[in-house]
């Protein structure tokens, strides 16, 4: 029965036996595809990250192309064309299969950094491991990435005899040297050799917290070019890579994400500070945000008209210590109004007689 369809088949038209070979490597190329996600499937678990699950999610798609592609490249011997035709498909299909190829590295890459994001995850309290990790592991899968799709270009300009000597010379050292020295007056290889520094010196990470021109806000973004800060009010600051080697800024999370905050009191002379500061550890104490480090109130300046009063508290990261600050500001100033209304910011006049010039 078998040999009867093979012979018919082989009695059609060429067209038309062409595109059955054409139709047997698809659909063999999704059948394959889908009895390896159907075997990969049954292992996955119902859980936030599966490694089965990313398999299926990173190499699913280049997989379906690959697989038809690599059937077809296998049967395309039997294809009946003209030589010049079968020359034309076979460069077509090796040019496809590298690319597919280069998908699947890629794939591979993305693999692995998920894994590497699942046993590293930025929501724990103290996460600078977390950080340093992401922020070196982000910068290294562009560069890998780059260069699989440097290289695919490379080998796809080899496959042409017309085209190999520019292929031949970006491979080469001198062809290589020469491209670094071409670029090296341009802007773009100085971010790119910053990110470079960034990634393993780490002057900020991923999720830290910066100020920068006056604005405040966490790293939620870090490119080969360019670094995007995510604001408290939702907007982004975009800057340059090299902005953070060649400017100063404030990282409050360098060390780790513990955060010293201060709240300013500016009252009147007459202020009960002893008063002011029990109430002050009272409220500290019974604070969600206070991480029980350090907590202190003092005088620490005295102007013509007010006493300076600083709050000092730390926090486990600075979003508690913001919160923290604005809940003593709030707490200390209605203890204030309703028990020491005095003591508020006060404006005196003196009036003096005319006569011996004595205050009246």
């Amino acid at each position: 029965m078998l040999e009867d369809i093979i012979d018919y088949l082989q009695q059609l038209p060429p067209v038309l036996w062409n595109l059955v070979l054409v139709a047997a490597a698809i659909l063999s190329g999704l059948l394959l595809r889908f009895i390896l996600s159907l075997l990969l499937k049954q292992k996955t678990k119902a859980e936030d990250y599966s490694l089965y699950r990313s398999i299926i999610r990173r190499l699913g798609p280049p997989f379906n192309v690959f697989l038809p592609l690599f059937i077809l490249n296998m049967l395309s011997p039997f294809m009946v064309m003209q030589r010049k035709q079968m020359l034309t498909l076979n460069k077509t299909l090796e040019i496809l299969l590298t690319i597919a190829v280069a998908a699947i590295l890629i794939g591979i890459v993305k693999i692995a950094e998920d894994y590497v994001y699942y046993h590293y995850n930025l929501k724990k309290a103290d996460n600078l491991r977390e950080r340093k990790v992401r922020t070196q592991l982000q910068f290294i899968r562009r560069l890998v990435v780059g260069t699989i799709i440097f290289i695919t270009l490379c080998i796809i300009l080899l496959s042409f005899d017309k085209l190999k000597a520019l292929g031949t010379g970006l491979l080469t050292g001198v062809g290589v040297g020469g491209i670094i020295v071409g670029f090296a007056a341009q802007k773009s290889l100085s971010n790119l050799l910053a990110g470079f520094q960034i990634a393993f010196t780490q002057p900020l990470r991923l999720d830290d917290v910066l100020v920068v021109e006056g604005e405040y806000g966490r790293v939620e973004e870090i490119t080969l070019t360019y670094v995007v800060l995510l604001l408290w009010d939702q907007r982004r600051l975009i800057l340059p890579i090299n902005y953070f080697i060649e400017k100063p800024f404030q990282n409050w999370t360098r060390t780790g994400s513990e955060i010293m905050g201060t709240a300013m009191l500016y009252l009147d002379y007459n202020v009960p500070v002893e008063e002011i500061r029990k109430e002050f550890l009272r409220l500290v104490q019974n604070s969600e945000w206070w991480d029980k480090r350090v907590a202190a109130l003092q005088v620490t300046n005295l102007t013509d008209t007010a006493v300076e009063l600083r709050c000092l508290i730390s926090a486990n990261n600075a979003s508690q210590s913001f919160d923290l600050r604005c809940f003593l500001r709030e707490n200390l100033l209605n203890y204030i109004k309703t028990h020491y209304p005095q003591s508020l910011p006060q404006t005196r006049v003196i009036v003096a007689s005319e006569n011996n010039n004595v205050p009246a």
